[in-house]
């Protein structure tokens, strides 16, 4: 127990290029788990340890979470590096999911972001305690002040600086510690040689001043602190306990100050993640026990209770799947037998490894709290473990719809092959990623959080399968409708020696009310021998998979058959289906059929001082602003726009609002298209290419 006391879980989560990957790497090497520091766009090619993906390391970017472990003052510290951007939201949010504390970064120009806004709210979500890390103090333009103030503003938190800079900008040289009252400056030609000094003259009023401000806050949490503030006895000791307790009860955010590339505050970081933040021990974690109709119950991180794991991220490697799973009771090992309570499903554990990137270490055991993956075994993400003294499951992580979608073409036969494995695999990984087959077109379309998002995949698709593929719009379901009353009398005569083929049907078509498909039969003296109504039935359903006009499926149709004739000999199922679609065309074009567009319900989520562009964006794509709604900073509006205009929307909705804004949404119904588009319809149906939607 004494050991998981001293387990620290933690997630690095920030906004875009906030330096999550450069801290990570800086805490990599100070605890030797690394021998040298490469950087994120280093000149030497090598990239971060963290980074271990070929894209991720050309892009510069974090595409996939990464976890590694380390340890530092007798502490052992399980690390997840999550990417910043909005498309690999799910990356952030497994790993949120698992944690039990994590560091906000950000950056000390930037401030707080529009994907720090996400971040912070995924953290509420998992109800993750944290702490601040300013970054980047050594920028032209740095002001940690200013971020300590947005933090308050735009995120509701109760930010308490524990640190000031000791110069800013270029002359940043380190910082003062404002709970031991010292300077603490960084040497060595790595920063690996911490060293504390007195506070610099010019430096203590404003030190004493920040100091009062972080026992004000941290009393709150602690009445010995508030009685020995009184009584002029604060230790160290009671300033920590006063902090950690407001940090646990998500009531106060730590904020600490730095330059992770400049070497500057790292070590300090990993001595508030001892210090400050929980063990598995600190944090309540709840199952739900489905023996006895999903009722909570509570998880105790004790390794002799029975076993309760959740697999939060699944990775296909060359050798099988890598299962990442965190413990919360009891422990497993090497040969023990596991249940999956989804299906019941039984296991046997055979390779336990702990992760440092894409290296493994093989251990053989892991105990509550701990987070380790296994190798070789069949399991989806999500999915619960226990060695079957009981049968709880884990309550699943958020998993935001897909917004956006691209249509795939593998080049060649070997390529299709290709694909497919690759599309296989990615929905497995990943629960935002989808693909399916439109049965209308025949296309494969995949969809995902965002243009990168889709990108990324398409790019691994050739680099990881060799699947040559070409990207495309998709296309966008329309329909046909008719919109009045036309009759037709139709008769099928086919006399090709032996038995002929022969059915007369007569009747109309009109709108149907409810927008479905009708069939009302009307027939009275057996004109028509009742044996041969569902054939015409069927002969006019057929007709609605291509309408006449430009060959799209025909919706809301209502088609009522009341005279007819037919031959003792000639007539048969097959005649009366011909003469069903006879009649369909003989009436259809009479009955001025419109093409119809499916419209979206969209709602959209920006800051309120970009309302108007965002709103201006919206009438641009014949869309139709229901309502408008603010609270405060952030404006709701809901709106319908037609899908073909909304291809494309989350890149223009991102760089209208500097990438605060978030959309979503849903079908709503059909609407007739404008003449514009239909005559643009028309062109693209004579050339015999796809229509395209707008990009």
């Amino acid at each position: 127990m004494e050991d998981i006391r001293k387990l620290r879980n933690i997630g690095i989560s920030a906004h875009i290029d906030s330096g999550k990957t450069t801290l990570t790497e800086r805490i990599l090497y100070y605890t030797n788990r690394i021998s040298r520091i490469h950087e994120v766009k280093g000149k030497d090619g090598v990239g971060a340890k963290m980074d271990s993906m070929e894209l991720e390391k050309e892009r510069g970017i974090t595409i996939s979470s990464a976890a590694t472990h380390c340890t530092w003052n007798g502490h052992r510290i399980n690390i997840i590096d999550t990417p910043g951007h909005v498309d690999f939201t799910i990356e952030v949010e497994r790993a949120l999911r698992v944690l039990d504390g994590a560091i906000l970064i950000l950056c000390a120009v930037g401030g707080v972001q529009s994907q720090s806004i996400t971040v912070d709210r995924q953290m509420n979500r998992y109800k993750v305690p944290r702490i601040a890390f300013i970054n980047k103090c050594d920028r032209s333009g740095a002001d940690p002040y200013r971020v300590t103030e947005q933090l308050r503003e735009k995120l509701g938190h109760n930010p308490v600086l524990i640190q000031i800079p000791i110069g800013i900008e270029g002359d940043l040289r380190g910082v003062v510690d404002l709970v031991g009252m010292r300077a603490v400056y960084f040497r060595g030609e790595h920063g690996e040689m911490v060293e504390t000094a007195p506070i610099p003259e010019g430096l203590v009023q404003e030190a004493e001043a920040r100091r009062e401000e972080m026992l004000d806050a941290a009393s709150m949490f602690s009445d010995e602190l508030m009685e020995a503030i009184f009584e002029d006895q604060v230790t160290e000791e009671l300033i920590y306990t006063a902090l950690r307790r407001g940090t646990l009860a998500r009531k106060l955010t730590p904020v600490l100050v730095g330059s992770a590339y400049k070497n500057i505050g790292v070590q300090l970081v990993l001595d508030a993640v001892n210090r400050l933040l929980p063990s598995p021990l600190d944090v309540e974690t709840r199952a739900l026990d489905l023996d006895r109709g999903e009722v909570e119950v509570s998880l105790e991180a004790d390794p002799n209770q029975p076993l309760v794991a959740l697999a939060f991220k699944l990775e296909v490697t060359p050798y099988g799947q890598l299962t990442y799973v965190r413990i919360y009771q009891g422990s497993l090992g090497k040969g023990d037998e596991v249940v999956i309570t989804r299906n019941r499903k039984k296991l046997r554990i055979g390779r336990i490894v702990r992760m440092h990137a894409d290296e493994m270490e093989d251990i053989s055991r892991g105990y509550a709290g701990d987070i380790v993956a296994l190798f070789g075994i069949e399991c989806n993400s999500g999915d619960t473990f226990t060695d079957g003294k009981v049968n709880y499951t884990m309550s699943t992580m958020f998993v935001p719809d897909p917004v956006i979608s691209l249509t795939v073409r593998p080049m060649d036969h070997k390529s299709q092959a290709g694909m497919a494995k690759a599309l296989n695999r990615f929905a497995k990984e990943d629960p935002t990623f989808r693909s399916h087959v439109d049965h209308e077109t025949g296309e494969t379309i995949i969809s995902g959080m965002g243009e990168l998002h889709l990108e990324v995949y398409v790019e691994r698709m050739r680099r990881e399968y060799k699947a040559q593929v070409e990207t495309g719009i998709p296309q966008v379901a329309y329909r046909e409708a008719i919109t009045t009353r036309a009759a037709f009398d139709y008769t099928h005569k086919k006399q090709t020696g032996g038995a002929g083929q022969f059915g007369r049907v007569a009747g109309y078509i009109e709108p149907s009310k409810d927008g479905n498909f009708e069939f009302v039969n009307e027939i009275k003296g057996g004109v028509i021998p009742t044996e041969f109504i569902p054939a015409l039935e069927k002969g006019f359903s057929a007709c609605l998979e291509k309408g006449q006009l430009l060959g799209f499926p025909v919706t809301g149709m209502r088609v009522v058959v009341n005279d007819g004739r037919h031959h003792s000999v000639d007539s048969s199922e097959r005649a009366f289906q011909q003469a069903a679609a006879g009649a369909f065309k003989q009436a259809y074009m009479k009955a001025k059929p419109v093409v119809l567009e499916p419209v979206m319900r969209v709602s959209i989520e920006c800051p309120t001082e970009y309302q108007g562009s965002v709103m201006g964006s919206i009438n641009q794509r014949r869309g139709i602003i229901l309502s408008s709604t603010e609270d405060g900073t952030f404006s709701t509006i809901e709106a319908e726009v037609p899908l073909a205009e909304m291809f494309g929307y989350s890149t223009t909705l991102r760089s209208l609002t500097q990438g605060k804004g978030e959309f979503t949404m849903e079908f709503s119904r059909y609407s007739k298209v404008p003449d514009s588009v239909l005559e643009r319809l028309k062109e693209d149906n004579r050339k015999g290419g796809s229509v395209k939607p707008r990009k």
